[in-house]
């Protein structure tokens, strides 16, 4: 019996407003780049599984500043090249350029299917929880998007001191919540860092892949939305 469920915040509950690729496409616009919003979005979604992956081998925050400019790059190198555009470190630098001050200003919103999911999860009384990576406070903006009566625990990386895919982030909610990791489910759009991190300590993890572009992964369950995650609790 599932008791509670985690949310991993960004790319699984939550987006920029204004979108991401609104951003990065003006920015390639200057440089006479042209490029639609779908394949932006997958070139970004392929490269925050990039840094990811990059950031579960070892923490990117922790590295020497030149390798952490390398992963800053080759992130911008793997956007240009998922969305079909020239990746040579050139373009790459100047595309960064202009892109990097304006998500200082960018607001967190929630996918349209989180509500509706959410809403169903609280009528079947599962308890329900955030585990982010994310280094901040995020509880004022839980409350100003409206997930306050839903969500009842949140854990983050500046709360604990550990990033997911290690264990103590996990642990830590767990605790809070009170419930044991065999009767818990993670969801997050992350395999490095969300299922595997969540496997670690024994709950269920569930793979969110709103574009699809994951087909391979088999060994866990993997939704395209969360009102089709409601569907498998």
């Amino acid at each position: 019996m599932t008791r509670a469920v985690f949310f991993d915040w960004f790319n699984t509950l939550t987006t920029y407003s204004p979108p991401r690729e609104n951003t990065y496409i003006a920015a390639c616009r200057d440089l006479g780049l042209h490029v639609t919003s779908e394949r932006l979005s997958r070139g970004l979604l392929l490269a925050d599984h990039f840094y990811s992956d990059e950031n579960a081998r070892f923490p990117i925050k922790q590295r020497e500043p030149k390798e952490m400019i390398a992963v800053y790059v080759r992130y911008g190198q793997v956007v240009l090249r998922g969305a079909g555009l020239p990746d040579d470190e050139e373009t790459v630098l100047r595309v960064m350029e202009r892109v990097r001050g304006a998500f200082n200003s960018a607001r967190f919103a929630l996918y349209d299917d989180v509500i509706p999911a959410l809403a169903v999860l609280k009528s079947r009384g599962v308890a329900m929880g955030l585990i982010s990576n994310i280094d901040q406070d995020i509880r004022p903006v839980c409350h100003e998007l409206g997930l306050d009566p839903y969500v009842s625990h949140v854990v983050t990386s500046k709360d604990v001191g550990s990033e997911k895919p290690r264990l103590p982030i996990f642990l830590a909610a767990l605790d809070g919540a009170g419930v044991e990791a065999a009767e818990s489910v993670y969801v997050g759009d992350q395999y490095s860092c969300d299922v595997v991190g969540a496997r670690g300590v024994g709950m269920k993890p569930v793979l969110v892949d709103r574009y699809d572009l994951f087909p391979e992964i088999r060994d866990c369950v993997r939704v395209r939305s969360l009102g089709e995650l409601v569907n498998h609790l």
